[in-house]
């Protein structure tokens, strides 16, 4: 008989609700969404909490059967910045103890994704007598050794520690983050299990190429993608030096897929470089998007550009290749497990412009075919949601049993 599982999913800092490519929200939000989704299909239960933000959501909303998003109100500012969350630990662990009893729950373990959930994760353990599973989707450690962008506080890369200490299993989305979590952290290896990340194939398919440019009101250049954050790890500004290099009678266009009225600073920062590069024509800004709306970008892309100096994982590479367009990416989080052979892209050894260049300039010419695109589906199937819910769901059982 198959245990039915009640899990406390924390998502504290931000809410599975919230437009992707803003300040704070990626593939953590689809991660979370994405695996709960898949748990409840199997019968279990999901309550992620989260901290109640602008607009308002009163607690609880049903994603769906079985999957609710429990938003917890500090008394604060619901704006606050990410590492303002801190202070507010204790609040916030109080707040979702009390929901918990108010509604006579029980819970058969939490899972908790990034630090500041981690934290709160590690009182309720203690508190509810129930194990731990913590996914950090990035690491303070690994930022602050790249020098790329502000620098993590030691706060941050103390309490990383601490919640690496006390909770029962770590799911790391490479063998890469295992290896860092071992380095940096003294993690147990034991105790951490190598899941990937997934992609929603019933979403992410291909869509006729004209169709979608004409959706999206573009022509017929030829046109690379990038979908991402406006964060300096995301590597744009190496993109668009890039973009630069690459001329010619007709030279190809950027659409940029991200960013929210919190990245105002660095979305400013990026149109003062297109200006000095003097490639105002060809660059195109279309902020954050609806993830429903992704697919017509992948498939009007003849590349998609991942220039990034650090991923976790790389949930994008994934949802271009489900939708039949090929990427550049540097060597980083999954992207060689991903990118298996020629057909679905090319992985540069740095993002540094002329390397970009040189490699979408190949890809960008290539035909894109039924048979290559087929190829490239074919290719991640096995990076389906159900398959990596069905991986997640065996480290529950584990920790259960332990």
């Amino acid at each position: 008989m198959i245990q039915r599982l009640n899990i406390a999913m924390i998502s504290i800092h931000s809410c599975p609700l919230a437009v992707l490519g803003g300040k704070d929200t990626g593939g953590m939000n689809v991660y979370v969404r994405e695996v709960a989704a898949e748990l409840a299909r199997r019968g279990h239960s999901v309550d992620i909490y989260t901290k109640a933000h602008q607009p308002e959501h009163g607690p609880p909303i049903n994603l769906g059967r079985n999957v609710r998003i429990i938003h917890l109100d500090t008394g604060a500012d619901e704006d606050m910045p990410k590492l303002a969350i801190y202070d507010y630990i204790h609040k916030l662990t109080e707040v979702a103890e009390n929901f918990r009893k108010y509604n006579q729950l029980q819970y058969d373990l939490i899972h908790s994704h990034y630090w500041l959930s981690g934290l709160i994760g590690q009182q309720l353990q203690s508190l509810w007598q129930m194990p731990q599973a913590v996914m950090f989707h990035t690491l303070g450690a690994i930022k602050n050794n790249l020098g790329i962008g502000e620098p993590e506080p030691d706060l941050r890369i103390e309490s990383e520690r601490e919640v690496i200490r006390s909770c029962q299993r770590i799911v790391a989305s490479t063998p890469g983050e295992l290896q860092n979590l071992v380095k940096l952290y003294d993690a147990t290896p034991e105790k951490i299990a190598v899941i990937p990340c997934g992609v929603n194939l019933n979403l992410f398919q291909p869509v006729d190429r004209k169709l979608a440019r004409s959706e999206l009101g573009l022509d017929h250049q030829k046109l690379i993608l990038f979908v991402g954050r406006m964060d300096p790890l995301k590597g744009l500004e190496q993109l668009l030096m890039a973009l630069a290099h690459m001329d010619g009678e007709k030279p190809p266009m950027l659409l940029i897929v991200g960013g929210d009225g919190q990245s105002r600073s660095q979305m400013k920062a990026a149109l003062e470089m297109v200006g000095r590069l003097h490639i105002e024509e060809r660059v195109k800004f279309f902020g954050s998007v609806a993830q429903s709306r992704l697919p017509l970008f992948y498939s009007a892309a003849d590349v998609c550009a991942i220039p990034s100096y650090y991923e976790s994982f790389g949930m994008v590479a994934l949802e271009s290749l489900a939708c039949g367009t090929p990427i550049v990416a540097t060597d980083v989080g999954g992207m060689k497990n991903i990118v298996r052979n020629s057909e679905m892209g090319r992985i540069v050894n740095d993002n540094s412009p002329t390397n970009l260049a040189a490699e979408i300039s190949v890809l960008i010419d290539l035909p894109k075919d039924a048979s290559t695109v087929k190829a490239r589906q074919d290719n991640i199937a096995d990076f389906s949601w159900t398959a990596i819910a069905d991986k997640v769901l065996q480290e529950y059982y584990r920790i259960i049993g332990d």
